[in-house]
């Protein structure tokens, strides 16, 4: 039998209540939808009118994507930084093991 480690955690986010089946421990559930809840209520908070609920999560979905993307572009630079010095440190090395031979 297939056991299963799934945790159940309540969590509210912009006034409705969810629960939330994870693998993922009750803490780090707890932290994505604060995290999410803090975002629905910065962009409610930005917007001149009242929108739907739906609305202001689409626009909060939007800015979550938009830092995942921003960050997954910042760690493909770093990753291609990284992998160029050390091509050009193997270089070296490489280089400085034939000169011994």
């Amino acid at each position: 039998m297939e056991e299963l480690n799934d945790n159940l955690v309540r969590v509210n986010i912009y006034g409705q209540e969810y629960t939330v089946k994870s693998k993922a421990d009750r803490a780090y559930i707890i932290s994505v939808a604060n995290y999410v809840n803090d975002k629905m209520e910065e962009i409610e908070a930005s917007l001149r009118t009242v929108q739907t609920p739906i609305r202001v999560a689409i626009l909060a979905a939007m800015n979550i994507t938009d830092e995942l993307f921003t960050a997954n572009q910042e760690r493909d630079k770093i990753v291609s930084s990284v992998e160029e010095k050390a091509g050009f440190l193997i270089d070296i090395i490489d280089e400085k093991l034939n000169e011994e031979i």
